[in-house]
């Protein structure tokens, strides 16, 4: 029992991504058929990236919805989108990207193929990990609202130009259940694939690479990391500064300096690698300033 009870916790994150990609893109006739889900529930916004134009997808984007919702922004202020994902971040921060999110999950699997690994220098890796929040900024908010249409919403940036989650998700599948779609591809398809590919490859490199630098949806969740009902916590008098935890971190926090860090998706490696049983987590641990 208790080795099952070893196995369950050592794996146990997996088990539950690999439930919420199924739970979230459970509609399966729609990859048979490539047509897309059309229901009730494609109305309710889901807290991960996971494309509207995926055919098995049961809910909205929280990203296509927010770049609907902006460049309509004369009219109506996103409410009900900001507020779902304000609640996530409240509650969970960055936990929903390292639990929930599909195409969080595509990265880590893909991390685990036996290849080298390489640690991105700080000097290119810190100032690069603020590219997701000037995405968020300039083409999920900006561009939307200062270009919308004045019938009908605008240009949704993020999902057309950059969004390999849409490109995987959404138009490969559709593409290869209806031939026609295939005689309509031009070059923005070539740039679309060119940008998976990329994030594809790096993955197998680099833990995370559109998680760390691209992602608008982390960029937001991010914002709440610090003041998160969840919280990480490192207990100082047991740590004993091995940095065990951050050698195992797969976002490259520095652990034993800023456990709360903005990068952190709370995915519990470093609780699992500290050997002196130092770090813990959960919902409003007590939480030192030097800690957070």
């Amino acid at each position: 029992m208790s080795r099952m009870h070893r196995h369950w916790m050592k794996n146990k994150r997996g088990i539950i991504q690999l439930l919420s990609a199924v739970l979230l893109n459970g509609y399966m006739a729609g990859f048979r058929n490539g047509k897309i889900f059309t229901g009730k529930t494609k109305a309710v916004c889901v807290p991960v990236l996971n494309c509207y134009s995926c055919p098995g997808a049961l809910g909205a984007c929280p990203i296509g919805s927010m770049q609907a919702a902006v460049s309509g922004v004369r009219g109506h202020f996103p409410f009900y989108v900001l507020g779902t994902l304000m609640l996530f971040g409240v509650v969970l921060g960055r936990v929903v990207c390292g639990f929930l999110c599909p195409f969080g999950f595509i990265q880590d699997l893909l991390h685990k193929i036996p290849v080298f690994k390489w640690n991105v220098p700080k000097r290119l890796d810190r100032p690069a990990r603020y590219l997701k929040y000037i995405v968020l900024l300039v083409l999920v908010i900006l561009l939307p609202a200062a270009f919308s249409a004045r019938a009908g919403a605008s240009v949704p940036y993020f999902c057309k130009y950059l969004c390999p989650a849409g490109t995987l998700g959404g138009a490969l599948p559709l593409m290869g259940a209806d031939p026609a779609l295939r005689e309509l591809t031009g070059a923005l398809f070539d740039w679309k694939l060119i940008v998976l590919a990329a994030v594809l490859i790096m993955s197998m490199f680099i833990s995370r690479p559109f998680c760390r630098y691209l992602c608008p949806l982390g960029a937001f969740y991010a914002l709440f990391n610090r003041f998160s009902f969840y919280q990480m916590k490192l207990d100082q008098s047991k740590c004993t500064g091995c940095k065990a935890c951050e050698r195992a971190c797969p976002m490259a926090v520095e652990v034993t300096k800023n456990i709360n860090s903005a990068e952190c998706i709370r995915c519990g490696k470093c609780k699992s690698a500290c050997p002196a049983g130092a770090v813990s987590s959960g919902f409003a641990p007590s939480v030192s300033k030097k800690d957070a």
